[in-house]
């Protein structure tokens, strides 16, 4: 393959990232400002009684409120992992499935970042908006699930042995 197809293959990737990053990132945005303006703090909305409810909250914390009096801790924590994201997004991805989940990880991240940086009580440690809610569970929200999704497909692709240029171990 030539040096200017490797570019533009590597272009698409990014792009494909890029793409679901945004998705995720509009996707948890979007439920976010919808739940502010539809529902009071608090209230709860049966969607699917006994299976799922929308339940509004603001988490100072991470999963499971873990960590309510740390909130800067898990801005610093979410700006790493954003900035980790990109740059192996640029130096390094060349795979479709790892250009995917990492771009599925970003907008995750970045949602619940944008909470962080932008939301009271304060820059860096702002409360991120939660809502879903399932049974014997947290309460969670749209870039939460990009998060856990996005990871359990980097699980996958690392116990399979796929590395983040395409080629496999062994």
């Amino acid at each position: 393959m030539s040096r200017p197809q490797r570019a533009a293959g590597v272009r698409g990737l990014q792009a494909a990232a890029l793409g679901i990053a945004v998705l995720a990132y509009g996707a948890d945005q979007l439920t976010k400002a919808l739940v502010e303006r539809t529902m009071q703090l608090g209230q709860t909305i049966p969607v699917i009684p006994g299976l799922l409810n929308w339940h509004y909250l603001l988490n100072p914390g991470a999963a499971f409120s873990i960590g309510t009096g740390a909130t800067w801790v898990f801005t610093l924590i979410q700006a790493a992992v954003a900035a980790v994201v990109v740059v192996l997004l640029v130096t390094r991805v060349r795979s479709l499935p790892w250009a995917l989940c990492l771009g599925a990880l970003l907008g995750g991240v970045l949602g619940n970042l944008t909470d962080r940086l932008f939301r009271p009580p304060a820059f860096g440690r702002g409360h991120v908006v939660d809502m879903i809610s399932v049974p014997h569970f947290a309460v969670f929200n749209v870039a939460d699930s990009f998060i856990v999704c996005a990871m359990a497909v980097v699980c996958v692709l690392v116990l399979t042995g796929r590395r983040l240029d395409g080629t496999r171990e062994g």
